[in-house]
């Protein structure tokens, strides 16, 4: 990139992560803390190059790889969820997201993310701290009852 050439959005893809709730009633959704901005959020990240380059398959990839290394969760990728835009430390920011089950794994702290919570939806909306990331609990609830139905 040149001087002269405008940065593009920053690219990045996450999960809603949901799991069924251990008493059986319901699910529950992961929202992990960063230490670094303070904040309670979904497990999300930068594209690395090759996600990038990746047209097809680089966000499907960098949204698994970003959920195993900040909640140490394997899961299994479901519908695509909307696509948030906003800006982030003044740059607009492009984060792709994806309903994924949590199917095995253990967290553990780790350089990003301190803290994992697994809360019920009504609860999660309320402990996201950013506005932005509250539509997803109803687009994550809208797609798991379609595919009940």
């Amino acid at each position: 990139m040149t001087p002269h050439t405008p940065a593009g959005p920053v690219r990045a893809a996450g999960c809603v992560l949901w799991r069924r709730a251990p008493s059986g009633d319901g699910i529950e959704l992961a929202l992990v803390h960063r230490p670094k901005y303070g904040d309670w959020s979904w497990p999300k990240g930068k594209l690395n190059r090759a996600e990038r380059e990746d047209a097809r398959c680089g966000e499907r990839r960098a949204a698994r790889r970003e959920v195993r290394e900040e909640t140490g969760m394997e899961c299994e990728l479901g519908a695509p969820l909307p696509t948030m835009r906003y800006l982030a430390q003044g740059r607009p920011k492009v984060v792709s997201y994806w309903a994924a089950e949590a199917t095995d794994g253990e967290f553990a702290v780790n350089r990003e993310v301190d803290r994992l919570l697994w809360l019920s939806p009504r609860d999660a909306r309320r402990h996201l701290t950013y506005d932005h990331d509250r539509p997803l609990v109803d687009a994550l609830l809208n797609t798991l009852h379609q595919v009940c139905d």
